[in-house]
């Protein structure tokens, strides 16, 4: 059996840690509770009680749609396996990876665990695919783009009206972890006025997703989080859903090529590289195995023919059909139809106690459809595409447990 490779921290690292922390040293760029920035500003003061950034893990985790992220694809949509990682997973294990990183490094845990936990809360059924044929659709009737990151943000701050702070806002807008860098340097923001400029760039502008660089530290430990968390545990996941035997089809790179391996030595490799800096950085040899280890999942994993083909002839299809229904309900303002039922009143509901919430009357039909359908879990949609359409050719078909 091959040995794996698990690296240390430095005994060097290790002790200047150890002294800082015993001297009551802080972080010089560790993001303050007491400067959280919010739309509301008088209300979700910043308490011993409840500080800043707990307030925004607690206002993510008690929203309506934090529960669907159980049911939402992370890649492997058609399996009835609960061992298979869905995005409810997904977002506790970036949490706790940059956590760590973020302990060692002296920075705010708090805001680290708001980004984490709500930086997918936007995102489709189907994973990947299902956003791309989202965009499709958004793309064909108002001629703007969709992204799941985008869409997290419009989720807590305009659909849900939650009053989540800057800081958070932020970090989940730019935690897109399909960009890897070698080093994460924040970029200064003054208030929510810079935010909203970056933040609808995206909708216009199919290439501003990749321009995006967070504001706080914090966000930067997020972004990098979000690769390590998914990278080797795909290949986990790849292996229960039977398409492929081993790790041994993978090259070994300088971190490892298990999932054990990839975030372990990832994490030491950050925090070595970064402690006491104002940046994330790793070396160039876990940054060109980073890039090198993406390209193989895509190749190996991502782009499995018979995986594509079902998300092709029937997803893809599934998805526009389903829009233009839907959107014919809104236009026609036809109150008896699921839309208005299971989304707008929805929304009204659980926005009942947060104040006025100008979501619903400023809202365009194409828009609202696309929050909907953003805001289904894999199961919502086939059932609900099964519900309006009982004749359509389009079936999915799920691989069982006993196959």
């Amino acid at each position: 059996m091959e040995k794996k490779k698990y690296d240390d921290l430095s005994q060097e690292l290790q002790q200047r840690i150890l002294r800082d922390r015993e001297s009551g040293y802080v972080n010089p760029y560790r993001t303050k509770d007491e400067d959280a920035i919010r739309r509301k500003q008088d209300w979700d003061k910043n308490k011993l009680l409840r500080p800043s950034y707990v307030r925004d893990i607690e206002k993510i985790m008690h929203t309506p749609y934090y529960n669907r992220y159980a049911d939402k694809t992370q890649v492997f949509s058609f399996y009835k396996n609960d061992d298979i990682t869905r995005r409810a997973l997904h977002v506790q294990l970036v949490a706790r990876i940059a956590r760590n990183i973020g302990s060692l490094l002296g920075l705010n845990t708090d805001l680290i665990e708001a980004i984490a936990l709500g930086h997918d809360i936007g995102h489709t059924p189907f994973g990947h695919a299902g956003e791309r044929y989202l965009s499709e659709c958004l793309q064909e009737h108002e001629g703007r783009y969709f992204n799941h990151n985008v869409h997290s943000v419009r989720v807590l701050d305009t659909i849900l009206n939650r009053n989540i702070s800057l800081q958070t806002l932020d970090g989940i807008l730019c935690h897109n972890g399909e960009f890897a860098m070698q080093e994460y340097r924040p970029v200064p923001m003054e208030n929510f006025e810079h935010f909203e400029k970056k933040y609808e760039q995206c909708y216009v502008d199919e290439k501003a997703i990749g321009t995006l660089v967070p504001y706080t530290l914090e966000a930067c430990v997020v972004r990098v989080c979000d690769m390590i968390a998914y990278l080797g545990k795909d290949r986990q996941d790849a292996k229960r859903a039977n398409l492929i035997q081993s790790d041994d089809i993978f090259d070994e790179r300088a971190f490892g090529k298990s999932n054990p391996e990839i975030i372990n030595n990832l994490v030491v490799n950050i925090v070595e590289n970064s402690y006491g800096k104002d940046c994330i950085v790793m070396d160039d040899a876990y940054y060109m195995a980073i890039k090198a280890t993406k390209k193989e999942n895509y190749a190996k994993i991502y782009f499995n023919e018979a995986v594509e083909k079902t998300y092709t002839d029937s997803i893809r299809p599934m998805f526009h059909t389903m829009y233009d229904k839907l959107l014919a309900d809104v236009k026609a303002k036809d109150k008896s139809s699921i839309i208005y039922k299971h989304h707008i009143e929805f929304v009204k509901e659980s926005t009942a106690t947060y104040g006025y919430n100008a979501y619903l009357e400023t809202t365009s039909p194409e828009q609202m459809v696309v929050d909907y359908m953003a805001s289904m879990t894999d199961d919502y949609f086939v059932d609900l595409f099964e519900y309006l359409f009982p004749k359509s050719p389009y079936q999915i078909r799920y691989v069982s447990y006993f196959e």
